[in-house]
């Protein structure tokens, strides 16, 4: 795991922390309770991987973006639904800005680096 990776794996940590915990501040429209409970279970999910990734397993990494992609797609319809505070909103937004960073940087950090050309 390289340096890069771990941050990222730090940053879907965190993110999936949060998720956990969206039941406790949900006011059960924004979001409505069954998208808190499904994200609370998408990152219960997500530490599982973080841990799994974090000691070096790289199919748990691409599972976990995977997954909080996922967990992103449930932020969006923030922005379709009319009625929503702007307070939700901008937190949807940082959190899908969040995931994208997170993801970009776990993947990267998972490229094997290019064979040196023989001469």
């Amino acid at each position: 795991m390289t340096r890069v990776s771990r941050a990222g794996l730090i940053v879907l940590g965190l993110l999936s922390l949060v998720d956990l915990a969206g039941p406790l501040f949900t006011d059960g429209q924004h979001p409505p309770m069954a998208i808190a409970l499904i994200g609370a279970g998408l990152g219960l999910i997500s530490i599982i991987l973080v841990i799994l990734a974090w000691r070096g397993r790289v199919a748990a990494a691409i599972t976990l973006v995977l997954v909080r992609l996922l967990s992103a797609l449930t932020a969006v319809p923030a922005f379709l639904v009319p009625g929503v505070p702007t307070g939700p909103m901008i937190a949807a937004g940082l959190g899908i800005g969040l995931t994208v960073v997170g993801a970009a940087l776990v993947l990267a950090g998972l490229r094997r680096p290019a064979l040196a050309s023989a001469r």
